[in-house]
């Protein structure tokens, strides 16, 4: 087959899928909070960095609790870092918590709490990089980028290649490949980017993918060729995490915000066992959350770990070490 032959013939494939994952779109797309036009580009950006890294399923009850209480920048730049660290929960790497805030503390200061439309100026934002400066460029500004992730790489490879993609940073190949598919209209590369996402997410999975039902398996060169290599290499392989540090470091922050709710509940009880409130109501006391000494040594058996994961947590900022060696969540 010639050159214009193959390149017509893509062409071909290229098209086919677009209108197959596009209708697959209209009538599949998860209902998640942040889509659909229904937040700020704001909240998308907060959804995009609270998905690193976590399932999405885990993401929407924390999205939505933190959108109610800091629904822009200002607001959540101005919030007590405890409560911060305290609102991230159980959604993991809570250091992206503390990088959100000073995300929004620039975009107050230096936006007027309006986020930035550009790519360089978002990647200059603290905790920003390429794929959630693209992410929020296409899914909340509508502009022609491609947004190039895990999931994405590994549908564009196998529909397009015929191969497994093997994960890592994305090549030069695979950036080239994700723009030359990318519709030149700006509102349909909107929905080729949230439509291939959503393949890789719910369908076209690293290790088991749901072929029979995928909306575009007449296409997928992957499929026709026998699945070659699938599940070699995942594209996001599972880590052990039972007796690993980053286990120790949750079991700490689980500890206070535990000790945290606590304080909250003793105070709340006290206030409704006052004087009458006012009519705004009681205003939520400023606490220190402290954990001292012996229950911090309780956590975990190991203490050259667990001293390690602790010195580790305050470098990160997410807690403070005092003299007596207890430690409290930063005020």
């Amino acid at each position: 087959m010639d050159e214009q032959a193959v390149n017509r013939q893509r062409e071909e494939q290229r098209d086919d899928v677009r209108h197959r994952l596009a209708v697959w779109w209209e009538v599949s797309a998860r209902d998640l909070p942040w889509r659909f036009g229904r937040t700020t580009p704001w909240g998308v950006l907060v959804s995009e960095v609270m998905s690193q890294q976590t399932q999405m399923s885990r993401v929407v009850p924390y999205w939505t609790a933190w959108m109610n209480q800091w629904p822009d920048a200002r607001s959540l730049a101005a919030a007590a870092k405890a409560d911060v660290i305290a609102a991230w929960g159980r959604l993991g790497y809570p250091r992206r918590a503390l990088r959100l805030q000073e995300c929004a503390q620039v975009v107050a200061s230096q936006y007027d709490d309006v986020l930035p439309r550009t790519y360089d100026e978002l990647t200059a934002l603290p905790g920003i990089g390429d794929y959630t400066a693209s992410a929020v460029m296409s899914f909340a500004f509508g502009e022609r980028i491609a947004v190039i992730d895990t999931n994405i790489r590994r549908v564009l490879s196998r529909v397009f290649v015929g191969e497994e993609s093997l994960g890592g940073a994305a090549s030069r190949a695979e950036r080239e490949l994700a723009w030359e598919l990318l519709p030149q209209d700006a509102a349909q590369s909107v929905v080729w980017n949230e439509s291939v996402m959503e393949l890789g997410a719910v369908v076209c999975t690293a290790k088991a993918p749901l072929c029979e039902s995928c909306p575009i398996r007449e296409c997928c060169l992957f499929l026709q060729r026998g699945l070659p290599g699938l599940g070699l290499k995942r594209t996001r392989p599972r880590q052990r995490f039972a007796g690993t540090d980053r286990m120790v470091r949750g079991l700490v922050m689980q500890a206070l915000r535990d000790r945290r709710a606590e304080l909250l509940a003793d105070a709340g009880a006290a206030a409704g066992m006052g004087a009458a409130a006012s009519e705004g109501g009681v205003a939520q006391p400023v606490l220190r959350v402290v954990l001292d000494a012996d229950a911090v040594r309780a956590l975990w058996k190991d203490e050259n770990q667990l001293d390690r994961c602790v010195a580790s947590l305050d470098e990160d900022g997410l807690i403070e070490m005092l003299p007596d060696r207890s430690i409290m969540l930063p005020e």
